[in-house]
């Protein structure tokens, strides 16, 4: 998530659990080849497993990338091919490359063939032009020409080498509508995604969207390979410990998820090593405010992390005060 899934909040996350799949923001290719490629493709080596997610349409300067990032040591490599902004629509990428079956698998195909670590597509199950005279009522229809283009999509990347398709389970309407409101507009299709999985039984699907609990996540385990929590696991961390603690359960396993206690003095810690090398408290405290939610203080310990870390002497010790909230 752009802005949002930077190293600081990766390596916050990385304390639910060391095998939890975490991405990167969404990079564009050509800034890798082009910009500080060193700063664009930095993590700590407790991210792993980490994948970085491109945004791209040129197969040449996607696998230039791909190839960075492998080198770099990435563990999977994420062609985004579902983010429906419009900034990112005039860079040609993103939602758009849905109605681009072909480009999309030249550019697997690049990638592919550039690295030896898995390939991953995210996408939609389809998109809509804003701009159509029946965009609101097209964006609750899906018919089998709509089912068609969809499994002629996912057939393309299958064939041209991806390891996985990461479906988010809604039509991306492109123009007419801002990223939230595509997040809510049009409606979630499990069924349109459950139903790729049972035509495509050998194409590992994960299934992204609307996901906010464990029951739900373990409901669609049932028919998924996996599931990608997005802004629920940002705003309410802790719902990463509820599924792990369901999948562990379900499997006769334990599972014991960090206390917020633990996880704070985990990024004090952090914090102390980040701020030696120049990098400012905000950066990473942000990424905390929603570790503590829906009870006594949280808005108290809000208010600490997001206030505190902006005053000019504070330092980790703000951290390890805030956890002090929490116990």
């Amino acid at each position: 998530m752009l802005d949002w899934t930077d190293r600081h909040c990766r390596y916050f996350l990385r304390g639910f659990s060391p095998d939890v799949l975490l991405y990167t923001e969404m990079v564009t290719a050509s800034a890798i080849l082009r910009g500080d490629r060193e700063k664009l493709l930095e993590f700590r080596r407790e991210e792993h497993p980490v994948a970085l997610q491109l945004g791209g349409c040129e197969p040449d300067y996607l696998a230039a990338a791909a190839r960075y990032g492998a080198e770099e040591g990435y563990d999977e490599i994420n062609l985004n091919c579902g983010c429906p902004s419009d900034k990112v629509k005039k860079g040609a990428f993103g939602a758009c490359l849905m109605n681009e079956p072909s480009l999309v698998a030249d550019c697997i195909a690049a990638m592919c063939e550039a690295v030896d670590i898995p390939v991953t597509v995210k996408m939609r199950i389809g998109t809509l032009n804003g701009s159509m005279r029946d965009v609101h009522d097209a964006v609750h229809r899906f018919d089998e020409r709509d089912y068609d283009a969809l499994a002629d999509f996912l057939m393309g990347v299958r064939a041209a080498g991806a390891d996985c398709v990461i479906v988010h389970a809604r039509k991306a309407v492109l123009g007419g509508l801002s990223p939230a409101e595509n997040r809510e507009v049009p409606p979630l299709r499990y069924d349109v995604a459950r139903r790729l999985k049972e035509d495509f039984p050998d194409m590992p699907l994960v299934l992204n969207g609307g996901l906010q609990t464990a029951e739900a996540a373990m409901r669609e385990l049932d028919w998924a390979d996996g599931v990608m929590i997005g802004r629920e696991a940002y705003h309410r961390p802790m719902v990463i410990a509820e599924i792990l603690r369901s999948l562990a359960s379900a499997e006769g396993l334990d599972y014991r998820a960090p206390t917020v206690t633990e996880m704070l003095a985990r990024m004090a810690e952090y914090a102390e090593d980040e701020m030696t090398r120049g990098e400012r408290l905000p950066a990473i405290t942000r990424h905390l405010l929603g570790l503590l939610s829906h009870v006594p203080g949280a808005r108290e310990y809000r208010r600490l992390l997001s206030e505190g870390a902006r005053e000019r002497d504070a330092g980790p010790e703000l951290i390890r005060r805030a956890a002090l909230l929490a116990a």
